[in-house]
């Protein structure tokens, strides 16, 4: 597979030149449909329906979200999955508690089309609305034969999770899936340049708080993932 070197405007969610809508609608990176109907069907072979819950998110959307969050109008949870009073936090806090679960506008790994928030639709009932919470993936969660079939077997697919586990940044999301061909080679190319650049044109909520701690969110929350192997 040739990666293309991404344009500035894919890496922060600014485009969707490079994706491709499946049958549920949702987008996905075009070069990646092909080792996602894969997935799905070896996940089929072992009883599991495979779902998308979130799959490609525009800095927009990701915007929209942030602001939410910054304004109190969308929970806040932490690692304890208690609600956390964000009206009550200020500066770096404040954007720590909010980037546990939710990425940074312009430096979401799901502007790129590779990541997707995944569920087991066969084993709950038909109206059950995922809420993505550990939950649900482990112990006796509906979702833990998922997580555990994931462990081993997404890689033979070229996925991983880079959130398996908890490094101090965002939180433990078994859920999330990233296609390794495309987003390690993306993540080599994005930057705090681009990211700053991206945040200059597009302001966003605590925009000055966010600005002046760049680099400290960057290394925490956008290069700090679990490798394949983990």
């Amino acid at each position: 597979m040739i990666i293309q070197h991404p344009s500035s405007a894919i890496l922060t969610g600014c485009t969707e030149a490079h994706l491709i809508a499946l049958e549920d609608g949702a987008l996905i990176h075009n070069q990646m449909q092909t080792a996602w109907y894969k997935l799905c069907q070896a996940a089929a072979a072992n009883g599991m329906e495979i779902r998308i819950v979130s799959a490609f998110r525009s800095f927009q959307r990701q915007a929209a979200i942030w602001q939410a969050k910054c304004d109190g109008a969308r929970p806040t949870y932490d690692l304890q999955q208690q609600q956390v009073p964000v009206s009550s936090l200020n500066g770096l806090a404040k954007l720590q508690a909010i980037l546990l679960y939710s990425a940074l506008p312009g430096a979401s790994r799901h502007h790129w089309g590779t990541e997707l928030d995944i569920y087991d639709a066969g084993a709950v009932a038909p109206d059950y609305q995922p809420r993505l919470l550990p939950s649900e993936y482990q112990a006796q969660g509906p979702f833990t034969k998922l997580n555990q079939w994931l462990s081993t077997e997404a890689v033979k697919f070229g996925f991983f999770r880079p959130y398996h586990q908890y490094r101090g940044g965002v939180a433990a999301e078994p859920w999330h899936l990233s296609y390794a061909p495309i987003a390690k080679p993306y993540l080599q190319a994005f930057n705090i340049a681009t990211l700053s650049a991206c945040l200059q044109r597009h302001p966003i909520a605590e925009q000055h708080c966010v600005l002046a701690n760049l680099t400290q969110l960057y290394q925490t929350y956008v290069t700090n993932i679990c490798e394949e192997n983990e």
